[in-house]
């Protein structure tokens, strides 16, 4: 991803690899879609992720920021998981659970955020790669390894 990336660019990049990201949050998370359309009142809303919780029967609404925490994206998370509760959610259904993936939090400002909301919902940081992890780079060759085997591979096969 650019240095500059956007909630869209994040967004894609979570679904390129949706395998990976489900089995980071743990077991029984299934994949409902992105920019799920909602209409409350005479507006139409988009929510960014939308999972469900095999094990705990319940919708996962996942907010997406590009940016660090503020106390607002609480209420539009909040906001999110009162119109699933409302329009998706079915008898049999646990309530719906929030989580916000932000690039960066103030614990206190979120416990803040949090204190008087009532609802399942949490808020965590997430972390962009650029390199391989230092304990996996000596495992593997470096760039410079591969493309001199490949340029003696193609000068033995000349």
């Amino acid at each position: 991803m650019t240095k500059d990336y956007t909630e869209r660019d994040l967004e894609k990049g979570l679904i390129d690899h949706i395998s990976h990201f489900l089995l980071e949050l743990g077991a029984g998370f299934a994949y409902i879609g992105r920019q799920v359309p909602l209409q409350v009142g005479t507006k139409e809303f988009f929510i960014d992720l939308l999972l469900y919780h095999t094990y705990l029967h319940c919708y996962v609404v996942v907010e997406l920021k590009a940016v660090d925490f503020e106390p607002e994206h609480t209420g539009k998370l909040n906001f999110y998981i009162k119109a699933v509760d409302e329009k998706l959610r079915k008898e049999g259904d646990s309530p719906t659970i929030g989580i916000l993936l932000c690039k960066s939090k103030d614990k206190l400002v979120a416990e803040y955020a949090l204190s008087d909301i009532h609802k399942p919902m949490g808020i965590s940081e997430y972390q962009l790669t650029q390199s391989l992890p230092k304990n996996l780079k000596s495992s593997l060759p470096s760039v410079e390894d591969i493309e001199s085997e490949l340029m003696d591979i193609k000068n033995t096969r000349i």
